[in-house]
């Protein structure tokens, strides 16, 4: 079975979550995607834990595991000329660089775009920073809370006395940044089918999540109303659109937005009667509260799931953590995998994109620091006395 992205070089310079996420994709797809970081000060999310292992430094994270997986890893001290000097070789034959420092580091450790691409000017060349190359927040240092605030989606997440509340996904680290940034590395190499060419990516988390905003801020832009979320359709208006509390103190999602749908429901659950004009939207939901108390979660998602009506479906259990890998369209989907690892079988999420004849798939674990120097320093042309002498000087 060919890989879809065989033959595909990454030089991937990336920490901690954006970056290795969206290389993680690259990876998995059958690129080779050559993790480079500092021996002295490798990635910082090997030590997050829970950590793989039972003792010694070679206990790496579980995050590690799921972010790095088939890929490759070489240590560079990029501060040396030999390790540059290999870094500019490794540029020379690749297709992609993945960074993620802020404006200005990779100049002054000359890994530039400027400079790379006049070694190979076919070079995509992808910068991953919170607020982008321009602009004045350029230099500020900020997390995925902060990427989110400014982008005015932080503040769509509410409590019920409408304060904001911390989000419960890093869609800044992981959309904004490394999902957005595989799609700009797969629009840059294919326009360099045309142009012969490469480019530079430039990647702002703040820009990305920004630009998921196409309901409220497209709201704003529009009609100059602020928009209250306990108003809108979406996000707590309906009683057809919610979540309810079941007699468990578990939670049941409805999203039947649909009057084909709405109505199936209500016909299944047996408060058909709510469809009559009698009730106002403040009974409704007072109504289906109390429909929703009288049995458990489970109990609920069984009987609308294996009842006659389809149409009725339009529903789902809130899950907790704990509960997602027993699903069974995630077990059908194989969501969830084994993955062998110098510790033992450990699982991680699998491949959420399915390609019917070119499939990811996983072909090793991911790496300890430097567990590949031999193997691409030999492609280089380095000797193994090379290598030894290179370790020796804290080159690699």
């Amino acid at each position: 079975m060919v890989d879809a992205l065989k033959g595909l070089k990454i030089i991937d310079l990336t920490l901690l979550f954006p970056g290795p996420f969206g290389m993680k994709v690259f990876a998995d797809f059958g690129a080779e995607v050559i993790k480079i970081e500092n021996r002295a000060n490798p990635d910082a999310t090997r030590g997050l834990p829970p950590l793989v292992g039972t003792s010694g430094r070679r206990r790496q994270s579980f995050f590690y595991h799921t972010l790095n997986r088939n890929k490759k890893s070489l240590t560079l001290n990029l501060k040396k000329q030999e390790a540059l000097e290999i870094f500019y070789k490794l540029a020379k034959e690749a297709d992609v660089i993945v960074e993620q420092f802020r404006p200005g580091v990779v100049k002054k450790l000359r890994v530039d775009y400027e400079t790379i691409k006049k070694i190979n000017p076919r070079i995509i060349y992808c910068s991953i920073t919170g607020y982008g190359q321009d602009g004045p927040y350029r230099d500020f240092p900020g997390h995925d809370l902060n990427y989110t605030a400014y982008a005015g989606v932080a503040g769509l997440n509410q409590s019920r006395d409408e304060e904001p509340i911390l989000p419960g996904l890093q869609i800044a680290d992981m959309v904004g940044g490394g999902l957005n940034a595989v799609i700009g590395i797969l629009l840059a190499l294919y326009a360099r089918q045309h142009t012969g060419k490469g480019q530079h990516i430039d990647i702002s988390m703040m820009d990305g999540v920004l630009g998921l905003n196409q309901m409220f801020l497209a709201q704003w832009l529009a009609m100059r109303a602020k928009p209250k979320l306990k108003e809108q359709p979406l996000t707590g208006a309906l009683p057809q659109y919610q979540m309810m509390k079941c007699k468990d103190g578990k939670y049941f999602s409805i999203g039947a937005l649909e009057p084909k749908f709405y109505t199936a429901l209500l016909r299944q659950i047996g408060r058909e009667d709510l469809l009559k004009g009698s009730f106002s939207r403040a009974q409704v939901f007072e109504e289906l509260n109390k429909t929703f108390l009288t049995k458990d979660r489970d109990t609920w998602t069984k009987e609308i799931n294996d009842c006659e009506f389809n149409d009725a479906k339009m529903v789902a259990p809130v899950y907790e953590v704990d509960e997602v890998e027993n699903d069974p369209q995630v077990q059908a989907r194989n969501l969830i995998i084994d993955v062998e690892t110098p510790h033992g079988t450990i699982k991680q999420i699998g491949f959420p994109i399915k390609l019917s004849e070119t499939p990811a798939t996983l072909k090793f674990c991911a790496p300890t620091v430097g567990q590949h120097n031999e193997e691409i320093l030999g492609t280089l042309g380095y000797s193994p006395e090379e290598v030894k002498a290179l370790r020796k000087k804290k080159v690699i």
